[in-house]
């Protein structure tokens, strides 16, 4: 630990776990290597666990660096130098006062929790009682903030009783993704598509997140939670209302958070009557993925549950913008690719001039919006074959592209990890990407009704094939004439 003891400081909660060890940390050392960091910054990092000495938890550092990509030395060794590691169980006043005296001196104190939302609230607790949130601290909360409005809403008054809204920044790592960003700047710093952004041009909107893996070890979290809980909750809402959401007065905290909230409110409730037309609901069976057998989620966790893995959703923003206009929401484990595509679907031309094979060559403009594995935006527009063929002119979609990796290949730059801005934005107080306590609440809001609709109407999860695209239901609920874009 570096003799400094009046610089910033942060604290990671739940630092030997996974999502410190394969995400935050990695986002430190790779803003130290950009220089990016306070200069004195020191990270200590607190687990229950005792460690044999700052070695040891250097080593699991540097094996978990070395196995996202090569290291260099003369960085590792100015990050390891900022590391701590502490053995504490911080639900307790004990615990908390050893905290207390490895901060000591801080000018900045950042403390994120990366541990379980069930533990929020004692640890806040404690810290209070030692004296470690003053105004000059601030808390991350990872997500999910609670599993219901209930829990999310005793969570929030916790932390509330020890530091000021301004002093809390819950995290959605979905928000630090460059494409995710660039979605404001896309439409909000051009004029072109503004106009075009309603329901008299748009006929609907999707919005996939896919990933290939199974729960693996998390299936007790996720077995209590599911993919409605886990996914559309937060990353998935966070989405929607990026594309929906009306200009905000500027690009400030509570001006974009505000124009979030709107759309949160305007979310048309599910129903009893309208749960089953509106939603899927599914849980992966033994298949193949990606080439290699999979497990079905009920041999994971060892019995028969009633969790779901897969959720398709078909909702309605009630307002003046969007009157008319399907949102599409579907998110999975075990589906064919890990992909996240945001996709604007605008409708056809009101009537064609072209006759003849022309008239079946034309296709709706598209606007789609990959956020992983790559990070584009792309436009589908109409073209004319370049050709001289008899049958008189044909058409074809061609995209235009604004993929990162290809309009900045020559910077020499790398894909950063979310966390890095998110990370950066603490440490300069910055709260515009992170999620304000009311636009939680009513996140869950929504999501508690989808809950309570599917118990009141007994929509029980659809078996599908690990490799597919869920239920095969899904495809009927997106409707005739449509089709989801991957």
């Amino acid at each position: 630990m570096t003799d400094k003891t009046d610089g910033p400081v942060l604290v990671l909660l739940g630092g030997g776990g996974d999502l410190s060890l394969r995400m935050l940390l990695p986002s430190l050392y790779n803003l130290d290597a950009d220089r990016l960091l306070p200069g004195d910054l020191r990270v200590i990092a607190v687990a229950r666990h005792p460690m044999e000495g700052e070695a040891a938890f250097a080593a699991l550092v540097h094996e978990a660096l070395t196995r996202r990509a090569k290291i260099d030395e003369a960085v590792w060794r100015r990050f390891a130098a900022r590391l701590t590691y502490l053995a504490a169980d911080m639900t307790t006043a004990e615990g908390a006062d050893d905290l207390a005296k490895a901060v000591g001196g801080h000018e900045q104190l950042a403390i994120f929790f990366a541990v379980s939302p069930s533990l929020f609230a004692p640890i806040c607790a404690a810290l209070g009682e030692a004296g470690l949130t003053g105004p000059k601290t601030r808390l991350v909360l990872e997500k999910p903030v609670g599993r219901d409005l209930e829990s999310s809403r005793a969570i929030n008054a916790a932390v509330a009783s020890v530091v000021s809204e301004d002093q809390t920044f819950r995290i959605d790592h979905y928000l630090g993704k460059e494409t995710v960003q660039n979605l404001a700047a896309l439409r909000f710093a051009n004029v072109l598509f503004e106009p075009l952004w309603t329901n008299q041009t748009i006929d609907h909107v999707q919005i996939t997140v896919a990933e290939t893996d199974g729960v693996g070890d998390r299936w007790p979290y996720y077995d209590e939670y599911g993919a409605l809980r886990d996914m559309v909750q937060n990353h998935m809402l966070q989405l929607l209302c990026l594309v929906a959401m009306e200009p905000p007065s500027g690009f400030d905290p509570d001006a974009v958070r505000s124009e979030k909230v709107k759309v949160l409110r305007s979310l048309r409730p599910f129903t009893a009557a309208t749960a089953e037309a509106n939603s899927v609901r599914g849980q992966y069976g033994a298949g193949v993925v990606e080439g290699r057998a999979a497990k079905a989620y009920a041999e994971e966790v060892g019995r028969a549950t009633g969790a779901e893995t897969f959720v398709a959703l078909k909702t309605q923003i009630d307002n003046w913008r969007w009157a008319g206009v399907p949102f599409f929401l579907r998110t999975g484990k075990r589906l064919p690719e890990r992909r996240t595509t945001i996709v604007i679907q605008f409708k056809c031309v009101p009537y064609s001039i072209f006759t003849g094979p022309a008239q079946d060559d034309l296709t709706a403009n598209r606007l789609v919006i990959d956020l992983q594995p790559d990070e584009d935006i792309e436009l589908l527009l109409m073209n004319k074959r370049p050709d001289m063929a008899d049958e008189g002119m044909r058409l074809q979609p061609l995209p235009l592209s604004l993929s990162l990796q290809r309009s900045y290949a020559g910077a020499g730059g790398r894909r950063r990890i979310a966390y890095e801005r998110l990370l950066l934005d603490v440490f300069r107080g910055d709260r515009t990407l992170f999620v304000r306590r009311d636009e939680v609440e009513q996140a869950w809001t929504y999501v508690d009704g989808v809950a309570r609709a599917w118990d009141e109407a007994g929509v029980k999860p659809q078996p599908y094939l690990a490799g597919a695209w869920g239920p095969d239901t899904a495809q009927g609920l997106i409707g005739a004439g449509r089709r989801w874009h991957v």
